[in-house]
């Protein structure tokens, strides 16, 4: 009997339906030679320290580091998973062949793997490796079952990070809640969140630090638009205002008129943090309910693979884009085809090809998110979002290119430049798949935290000028302040995660210092999460805000290391390279070891009687909330 193990157990009925396991049986479905049964996500985990011995029971700061020989994995104690690791141990110690079927990514991998461990499976195993749940590409999966061997770099890179986040997790964790949290207040310390949380705090540092000072913009109206004087800012108002008085009552001539057209590309296609970014900043989602969202759009089989880091396709993907297209086409919501006018511009065409979408280089297990061509039904409000996202996206790489006319009107008053740049849209091309797609937070902050009025000012059209025509105008000088860096939301700390704490707007840069990013798309989210939860940050409009603890904590980490985006990113790096056979993964754990008792003797040498501020217990704070109301 072939037994086939997938993640979850919708998974696993879609599987079984289509290679005919139609008999449901505790745990399985059995049928035409197969047993299909499931995991719940992870069923084992990596042993905790008392597993390893008695003495690392109890927290003290004698027994630090814990450095364990071998690491071990162990079954999740719950009883509904020991109930159905005993199916899966059962079937699996039976089976001539296993068939891994769990997510085609490294976690998947890990999940699976330590399954098949801890059930003693000795027989050979396949491995499926799709990238969408649709019925053809299952059967087309089956049809090219992998070797599991050819996946084992990828194990030995979850298993690396798994191991790398005990490491320094448990120990860290344990030494500054022993070393500064007077023991009763538990410091979670990590490789990944505690770099977050440092970049919320520095930033916020940089906020409540800035000292605004004013400046001067003059600036004049002439023909109903606003045209600012080339000279930049003035420090000083007397200088404004000198500058003020040379103008004032002296004609504004027309010196230049410029026009330029240009082209804009479609945006690439989305991986799952410029989907979570995008999701933040239109609906206001967060990191994780975006990551919930599209993972369901993909278990549903209306979306590709969401937790991919790649904004590219396969070229092998281009003979299929037009049944995609043609799915999308037919979709509908409430009687209305919202993309049937979108396409059928292309439809009965060749469809464009480029290398900005399709290249296979770029593209190593799975490929950018897009939507598989099966027509969506009964979504939610936001699984339509989401969808909706990236149905736009894909439709919009095969569009043409945005053509658009950049005029540059510059004038002078009596030697004192004027400058006004206005943009006209000449042919939308791919921008058609914006229209009405407006958010509830269209005009909020953009990714960045800057304010959108100035790059929409410069999409307006502006009146016809004339070089050397001259009249009156009205001059202003007006006194402005400058102004801190935004705080983060979640979508630019998806950004500066993505980038090792440096936020890069060009998208071809930021594809390139993705391999340097602080841990991986599909963690991200969750990441973020801890850090609400252990009240080192919060959320106030949107804005988050480290509260004091949070900024207690990393004050308190004197070690680079623990906070270090660009250190951590070289730890993804490496990682990363283990997946892909360029580093050791034993060479990484090794290292991992040395840093971590570096660290641990660097705090132990502390003499500072340095403590954090303890927080009231969680259902204290509830009550006292609760009183005050």
């Amino acid at each position: 009997m072939i037994v086939c193990i997938a993640e979850k157990p919708s998974v696993a009925r879609d599987i079984a339906r289509i290679i005919g396991a139609t008999a449901s049986h505790d745990g399985y479905m059995e049928g035409n030679g197969f047993q299909v049964t499931w995991t719940f996500g992870h069923l084992c985990t990596l042993k905790e320290p008392n597993d390893y011995t008695p003495m690392w029971r109890t927290w003290s700061l004698t027994q630090l580091p814990m450095i364990p020989d071998r690491f071990g994995i162990k079954l999740i104690d719950d009883q509904g998973i020991k109930k159905q690791f005993a199916i899966i141990e059962r079937l699996m110690q039976a089976a001539e062949r296993i068939v891994n079927c769990g997510d085609a990514g490294q976690e998947g991998e890990l999940i699976q793997r330590w399954v098949m461990q801890k059930a003693g499976a000795k027989c050979p195993v396949s491995r499926l490796w799709i990238s969408s749940m649709t019925d053809e590409a299952i059967r087309e999966g089956f049809q090219n079952l992998k070797d599991q061997a050819d996946y084992q770099p990828l194990y030995m890179a979850g298993l690396s990070r798994a191991i790398g986040d005990w490491l320094l997790g448990m120990n860290c964790t344990r030494l500054y809640t022993l070393r500064y949290g007077q023991n009763r207040q538990v410091l979670s310390i990590g490789r990944v969140q505690t770099p977050t949380l440092a970049l919320i705090v520095n930033r916020q540092k940089e906020i409540d630090n800035f000292k605004p000072e004013p400046y001067w913009v003059l600036a004049t109206i002439y023909r109903d638009t606003t045209f600012t004087a080339t000279k930049g800012k003035f420090t000083s108002k007397e200088e404004g205002e000198q500058a003020f008085q040379t103008i004032e009552g002296k004609p504004f001539t027309v010196t230049k008129v410029e026009k330029k057209e240009g082209k804009e590309q479609p945006p690439q296609l989305y991986d799952l943090t410029s989907l979570q970014v995008d999701c933040n900043r239109k609906f206001g989602y967060s990191a994780e309910m975006t990551l919930n969202l599209i993972q369901a759009l993909y278990e549903r089989k209306y979306t590709t693979y969401p937790r991919v880091d790649t904004q590219y396709l396969s070229d092998d993907i281009y003979p299929k884009c037009p049944q995609t297209l043609n799915g999308l086409y037919q979709t509908k919501y409430g009687g209305v085809a919202p993309y049937a006018p979108l396409i059928k511009p292309i439809g009965g065409k060749p469809l464009k090809k480029t290398k900005r979408v399709f290249d296979t280089s770029k593209v190593t297990d799975h490929h950018a998110i897009i939507p598989t061509g099966v027509i969506p039904q009964g979504l939610s409000d936001a699984e339509r979002n989401v969808f909706d996202l990236v149905a736009r996206r894909f439709i919009g790489v095969f569009l043409p290119d945005c053509r658009f006319s950049t005029t540059t009107v510059l004038g002078e008053v009596d030697g004192i430049e004027f400058k006004v740049t206005g943009k006209e849209i000449l042919d939308p091309g791919w921008r058609v798949v914006r229209e009405k797609q407006v958010g509830n937070n269209e005009n909020a902050e953009s990714t960045d935290g800057t304010d959108n009025t100035e790059k929409n000012d410069e999409e307006r059209t502006l009146p016809t000028f004339e070089k050397g025509e001259s009249g009156p105008h009205t001059p202003t000088l007006t006194e402005k302040m400058t102004t801190p860096p935004p705080y983060y939301n979640e979508a630019s700390l998806l950004r500066a995660m993505e980038t090792a704490g440096k936020f890069v707007e060009d998208e071809t840069l930021r594809a390139a210092m993705k391999e340097n990013g602080i841990g991986r798309p599909s963690s991200r989210a969750s990441i973020i999460e801890t850090l609400f939860k252990r009240r080192y940050i919060r959320c106030e409009r949107k804005r988050l805000v480290a509260t004091p603890t949070g900024i207690e904590l990393i004050d308190l980490i004197r070690e680079e290391l623990l906070k270090s985006c660009e250190l951590t990113g070289i730890w993804e790096k490496k990682l990363r390279d283990i997946e892909h056979q360029k580093y050791d993964a034993l060479q990484f754990i090794n290292e991992l070891k040395t840093q971590v008792t570096e660290i641990v003797n660097d705090v132990m040498r502390d003499p500072t009687n340095r403590r954090v501020t303890l927080l009231p217990p969680e259902d204290e704070k509830k009550k006292k909330g609760k009183k005050k109301e």
